[in-house]
C-alpha cells in the first residue's frame, strides 16, 4: 500500500480528533478501526426502539459562545461545531442517600455554595472558604501550568505549589467536619476511578471548576454524532478511513517507526504512528518488547490498569417524570465510606453506589415519544470477572445488574415495571469493545505518580505518539484533547526534520 504521512491506530475520541487535525493541515492520513463504526466510547446501539448512549453523562469543558471553554475551541478549531447541536445542563448532579438524605446542585457558585449551605448550616462558613480555594487553586493551575508561564514559581503560585500534589481526603478533612457533606462536594471522584484519599486535589478541584464554569453538555443524537462529525470532518479535509480493519503490528527499526501492517496484511509506510489504543496493547502486542526499549517498559511496568464498569441500559415505557426522575444526573449511594465502596471494585459484592443517567430530561427528543432511556453504572475492576466460570458468566451478569436495579428503585419506585428493554455491559463486555486491558474505561489508575506531572507520554520510540485515556485523564474532554496534542506534536516535528 502506498505511504502516507502517518497512520492513526483507532477511532476512539483522541484517535478522531489526531486525524482531523493532521488532515486538515494538509497531511495524507489513514485511519485504521478495527469496529465497523467510529467512536470507541462515543458510540451508541440499538435494542429495540431505543438508541442507547454508550458512555457519555457530561460533557465538559464547553462553555457558551459567548465565554467558549477549551473542548468548544477545539471542535471550532476543527469545524465540526456547525454540524453539532449541543444542550446545557442547568444541574450539576443530585446525590441521594435512599430514605436518608438528598441535595440537588445546580451549575452555578453561588448556588452551589448556597444549597450546601442550606443543608449543612454548621458548616457554612467552611463550604465558601473550600470553594473560593476550589477556585482559585483552578486559577492558578491554569495560568501556570496548562498556559506554560515560564516564570512558574512557588511565590508566583503559592496555592498551586501546596496542593496539587496532596490528596483529595486531606483537604476535604480539613474544611468539613459532616462525612455527608465531604461525599457530595467529592462525588465525582467516580468520573476519574480514584477515591478522595488516592485523588490529587488538583483532579478534583479543576473537575469542580469546569463543571460550574464552563457547564455540563448534552449532545443533541448523543456522543455518535459527535464521532460521526469528526469523521465526516477527516474524510473531507481528505482523510481516508478502514473499518473492519485494525492494525496487526506497527514496524520499528532503528527505535524509529516504519510502517504498520494491518490484520489483512498490508503494509502501510509510515513515519509516524498516533495509537490510539493502550499503551499496553501498544507496545507489547503492536511493536512487541523486544523492539521496545527498556527504559519505556520499566515506566509501562509502574502503571496498574484502571477500572471498567457494570453499566445497565434500560428503556423505559414512560417519561422521566412519571417515576420521578427530574435529574439528568443521579448519584445514588448508601455509604460514606468511599474507601470501602472502591475496595468492593474488586469484588462481585453489590457496592451500593451508582450514578444514574436519564438523557431525556435535558433532552426530552432523545427517545421516542412517551418513553425515555436510562443508564445505570456501578464502576468495577475487571479482576473478579475472570474468575467467574463461562456457564456461570451470565447468571453472574444478570444477579449484579439486579442488585443496580433494586438500587435505582429506592430512589424511583416503579422503575422496574416500567422496563422495555434492558442490556448490560461487564468489564469483559468493555474489553471486548474497546480493547482496552481489564476493560479499563479510563485508562491506567489516575493515581498522582502516574499524572502528567510526573510521567511523560511521549514515546522513546521515534514517530510513535498516543491519543486517548492511557496518553491523558480518562473522560470526554481530555481524550478528545490529547488527539489534537498528539496531532500538534507531529506537525513540530515534521517542521524539524
Amino acid at each position: 500500500m502506498a505511504g502516507y504521512d502517518v497512520v492513526v491506530i483507532g477511532a476512539g475520541n483522541g484517535g478522531l480528533t489526531a486525524a482531523v487535525s493532521l488532515a486538515r493541515a494538509g497531511k495524507k492520513v489513514m485511519l485504521l478501526e478495527r469496529h465497523n463504526i467510529p467512536g470507541g466510547c462515543a458510540t451508541s446501539f440499538i435494542r429495540g426502539r431505543f438508541e442507547f448512549e454508550v458512555a457519555l453523562h457530561q460533557l465538559s469543558g464547553m462553555g457558551s459562545p459567548e465565554s467558549p471553554g477549551p473542548l468548544r475551541s477545539i471542535l471550532d478549531e476543527l469545524c465540526v461545531m456547525d454540524k453539532l447541536e449541543f444542550v446545557e445542563m442547568k444541574d450539576l448532579y443530585r446525590v441521594v442517600f435512599p430514605d436518608e438524605f438528598d441535595i440537588t446542585l445546580r451549575a452555578n457558585k453561588h448556588a452551589v455554595v448556597q444549597e450546601l449551605q442550606d443543608k449543612f448550616p454548621k458548616e457554612n462558613g467552611s463550604i465558601k472558604r473550600f470553594f473560593d480555594l476550589v477556585y482559585d487553586f483552578s486559577m492558578q493551575m491554569i495560568q501556570g501550568v496548562f498556559f506554560r508561564d515560564p516564570e512558574i514559581s512557588k511565590d508566583k503560585y503559592p496555592l498551586y505549589f501546596k496542593y496539587a500534589l496532596k490528596n483529595s481526603q486531606d483537604i476535604l478533612d480539613e474544611y468539613f467536619d459532616d462525612p455527608k457533606l465531604k461525599a457530595v462536594i467529592s462525588i465525582y471522584w467516580s468520573y476519574i476511578g480514584v477515591p478522595p484519599s488516592s485523588l490529587p486535589f488538583s483532579d478534583l478541584a479543576l473537575l469542580l471548576f469546569a463543571y460550574i464554569e464552563f457547564k455540563p453538555y448534552h449532545i443533541k443524537g448523543g456522543s455518535q454524532a459527535l464521532s460521526n462529525a469528526l469523521l465526516d470532518g477527516f474524510i473531507n479535509a481528505g482523510g481516508e478511513v478502514r473499518f473492519n480493519c485494525g492494525a496487526q503490528s506497527i514496524e520499528v527499526a532503528g527505535n524509529k517507526v516504519n510502517g504498520v501492517i494491518t490484520e489483512h496484511g498490508d503494509m502501510i509506510n509510515t513515519n509516524y504512528v498516533v495509537s490510539n489504543a493502550s499503551t499496553i496493547h501498544t507496545y507489547i502486542e503492536l511493536i512487541g518488547q523486544d523492539n521496545v526499549p527498556s527504559g519505556q517498559l520499566d515506566a509501562l511496568k509502574s502503571s496498574t490498569v484502571g477500572p471498567s464498569a457494570v453499566t445497565v441500559y434500560a428503556g423505559l415505557a414512560c417519561n422521566p417524570e412519571d417515576i420521578g426522575i427530574h435529574e439528568t444526573t443521579n448519584f445514588i449511594t448508601t455509604t460514606t465510606d468511599i474507601d470501602k465502596t472502591y475496595a468492593k471494585w474488586r469484588t462481585l459484592e453489590q457496592q451500593g453506589m451508582a450514578l444514574l443517567t436519564c438523557y431525556d430530561v435535558a433532552d426530552p427528543g432523545f427517545s421516542p415519544e412517551g418513553a425515555c432511556q436510562v443508564a445505570i453504572v456501578a464502576l468495577q475492576y475487571a479482576d473478579p470477572w475472570y474468575t467467574v466460570p463461562a456457564h456461570q458468566y451470565a447468571e453472574t451478569k444478570y444477579r449484579y445488574a439486579q442488585g443496580m436495579l433494586n438500587l435505582a428503585e429506592k430512589v424511583f419506585p416503579g422503575f422496574s415495571a416500567r422496563i422495555e428493554e434492558l442490556e448490560v455491559a461487564t468489564p469483559l463486555t468493555h474489553m471486548r469493545y474497546l480493547g482496552h486491558p481489564g476493560g479499563a474505561i479510563y485508562g491506567p489508575d489516575q493515581f498522582v505518580k502516574d499524572s502528567a506531572l510526573f510521567v511523560s507520554y511521549q514515546s522513546q520510540i521515534k514517530g510513535l505518539y498516543f491519543a486517548g485515556s492511557w496518553a491523558s485523564s480518562g473522560g470526554f474532554q481530555p481524550t478528545l484533547t490529547s488527539g489534537r496534542s498528539s496531532a500538534r506534536a507531529i506537525l513540530k516535528d515534521m517542521k524539524s526534520v
